[in-house]
């Protein structure tokens, strides 16, 4: 199972980050921890969604898609 999340910063609620893993508890904890160069600045963050996915290669793609100007609207838009 690969997870494709979203986070949102506690200080500044229009920062968010997009990323992939396999394990979604432990790389959350590794974001509050600081061991993200992407989001240790905005620290602590919070999960504000995430999709599991059974295909690695369509996790990839979706997170890619979230990256991009229109998947970011949609995240605004939808979470």
């Amino acid at each position: 199972m690969k997870y494709v999340y979203i986070l949102q910063s506690e200080l500044d609620s229009e920062k968010f980050y997009i990323g992939s893993t396999i394990d979604l508890k432990k790389r959350l904890k590794e974001h509050n921890a600081g061991q993200s160069i992407h989001t240790n600045k905005y620290k602590p963050c919070v999960l504000r969604n995430y999709f599991a996915f059974d295909d690695s290669q369509k996790a990839d793609k979706f997170e890619k898609y979230l990256k991009t100007a229109s998947g970011r609207a949609f995240t605004k838009k939808h979470f």
